[in-house]
């Protein structure tokens, strides 16, 4: 129970790698807000079965209203905010293709959602945070961030902003004492994922050749990663990316 008394703001939460992130934190004795376009609601009433203090708001993170509607249920409900984990971004519902084949509207929404709701969300929860004399900010990146990987351009430049953005959101934040981080994870089977054949038809043969640890990686796999940014072992880390894919790539 290392984040008892904690209150955990998790976008993207209602399913796939952000349900998983979710119920960690829950377990590790956080309160958790999860943050999502839908089944917010109907995921934080999965957590509140089994024990967990949680709750859930219908957001767009790429709406400062929402945003900041979220921070303001959060505290009205649990009475501050310790900890950010932002995991909303589009990605399952994207078809590999060519650059020039990218439809900007395409490209817009992929940045709006994946980096304007980092800063939207941080904006939203900061006050709350200093308030509280520190907080923790984990960002999900990608490993693609570092591979470069084609066909998905818009993807692969967001997520690069999102690993620059964590490293200059933890200098300027460092003195309020809140601590920022980022897990980059590789292709990773969630729900979302499996619903996109093509996507996966593109993607799956070739991580799974690319990794170490030759297996199919699923939201699981990830939560270590973002409970030990959360919680007090990692109280003198900030500024890092941990990659998380099973060793397709050393950083």
């Amino acid at each position: 129970m290392q984040l008892q008394g904690k209150t955990a703001v998790v976008t993207g939460g209602a399913k796939g790698i952000g349900f998983a992130i979710a119920e960690a934190l829950a377990a590790r004795g956080a309160a958790v807000v999860i943050a999502d376009l839908a089944e917010a609601s109907e995921a934080s009433a999965r957590l509140a079965a089994k024990g967990a203090q949680a709750a859930g708001i219908a957001v767009d993170v790429a709406s400062e209203h929402d945003t900041v509607a979220m921070a303001s249920a959060a505290r009205d409900r649990f009475g501050g905010i310790d900890i950010l984990v932002n995991n909303a971004g589009v990605y399952s519902t994207l078809r590999p293709r060519p650059f020039e084949e990218i439809d900007p509207a395409e490209w817009r929404r992929v940045m709006e959602v994946n980096t304007l709701g980092i800063f939207l969300a941080v904006r939203a929860v900061l006050s709350s945070m200093k308030s509280r004399g520190g907080g923790r900010i984990i960002n999900i990146s990608s490993g693609v961030a570092f591979k470069g990987n084609p066909y998905m351009a818009h993807y692969v430049a967001s997520k690069g902003a999102v690993v620059s953005l964590t490293r200059a959101l933890a200098s300027e934040l460092g003195e309020h004492n809140v601590l920022v981080n980022s897990v980059a994870p590789g292709f990773t089977l969630s729900d979302g994922v499996k619903a996109n054949p093509i996507l996966v038809a593109g993607v799956q043969e070739r991580s799974l050749r690319g990794r170490v640890l030759a297996r199919d990686m699923v939201p699981a796999d990830l939560v270590g990663a973002v409970a030990f940014f959360a919680g007090p072992d990692s109280a003198f880390v900030t500024g890092q990316t941990l990659v998380v894919d099973g060793g397709a790539y050393f950083h």
